[in-house]
């Protein structure tokens, strides 16, 4: 990966819609090449896919809250992989420090919340968590 690779996929990240042409326009650089390198960043399984990011509030009805989670062991695989497949988790990071991962959880409704949080108890390898539930977002 280059610096022209680079600057587009900072792009893309700003604006996952920018067209070829704009794409081109802001890196320099003619239509063809921002085409064959998005290509080949697809097939060298660089970008993975496109999303949609929404507003925290966009959804004021779900409920976000934050896990952490306390690993037994070597169990991390096996946590992470469950943990990946439980719906209630919208995101799962990595961390250091006294937790092992941070989970970011939603849920339609308190109940929703408490029914994500007891299946991940239950889950093996789990020996501690904490959550928080998130209130509001400043920035």
């Amino acid at each position: 990966m280059d610096h022209i690779d680079q600057q587009l996929i900072a792009l893309l990240r700003k604006d996952a819609r920018a067209s070829v042409a704009t794409l081109a326009h802001k890196l320099g650089v003619s239509r063809g090449t921002v085409t064959n390198r998005i290509r080949k960043l697809e097939d060298g399984h660089v970008i993975v896919g496109y999303t949609v990011q929404l507003r925290p509030d966009a959804q004021p009805s779900d409920i976000s809250a934050w896990m952490a989670v306390q690993v037994e062991g070597n169990q991390t695989r096996h946590v992470i992989a469950a943990l990946l497949g439980e719906p209630g988790v919208a995101a799962l990071h990595d961390t250091n420090g006294r937790w092992d991962l941070l989970a970011e959880l939603r849920a339609h409704s308190m109940s929703d919340l408490s029914k994500v949080l007891e299946r991940i108890r239950l889950l093996k390898g789990i020996s501690s968590t904490e959550t928080s539930i998130h209130l509001a977002t400043y920035r």
